[in-house]
């Protein structure tokens, strides 16, 4: 899970935002994760990185790492996690940011579902066609995302050149982050 920004219109870091269903954001970003079948679950902080990692750690987290450039965008959160699964024996990154309140373990499910869990794995979420995340991304892509991810594009430009699942749930949920307070209180289409 990408949690390092800053959130300068939410007025906190994101990871810490409370969560309309309980917790903070990087609490119910972890247990999304964990329901929707990801294991480890890594959790990349930047920003109030002490506080993130606490409670990504008290949520269950597997691992917690550090992007120190996070400041240049969600490319170099994105970096990072990779980085840090290299060490690990998955196969598959099923990548979610730490903003999206109505994004459900559901959703995650499906995505990885339709993507597969080989080292070839390439899918993406949909939102009534609107593409968004969560993002599965197989191995065998990892290295090319690491070296191609710049600002706040992340694998944007990497999936625009590259054939995926594109998994329609919109029916689920809308995808849509949550940037400011106002966003926290307009309840979201589902």
């Amino acid at each position: 899970m990408l949690a390092a920004g800053g959130g300068s219109r939410m007025g906190m870091a994101k990871a810490l935002v409370d969560d309309p269903g309980g917790g903070s954001f990087v609490e119910r970003g972890v247990r999304v994760l964990r329901d929707g079948g990801c294991s480890p679950v890594v959790v990349v902080v930047g920003a109030e990185a002490e506080r993130a990692t606490a409670l990504a750690n008290g949520a269950g987290a597997d691992l917690v790492v550090e992007a120190s450039d996070w400041a240049s965008g969600q490319s170099a959160s994105l970096r990072r996690g990779i980085e840090a699964l290299q060490t690990t024996g998955a196969n598959v990154v099923c990548v979610l940011l730490v903003d999206l309140p109505d994004v459900g373990a559901d959703v995650a499910a499906a995505v990885l579902g339709a993507a597969g869990d080989g080292p070839a794995a390439l899918g993406r979420a949909a939102y009534q066609g609107v593409p968004g995340h969560p993002v599965v991304i197989g191995r065998d892509h990892w290295a090319a995302i690491r070296d191609e991810a710049t600002g706040d594009r992340g694998a944007r430009d990497y999936l625009a050149s590259h054939p995926h699942a594109s998994v329609e749930v919109g029916h689920l949920a809308s995808g849509r982050d949550a940037d400011t307070p106002d966003d926290l209180r307009t309840p979201h289409d589902r």
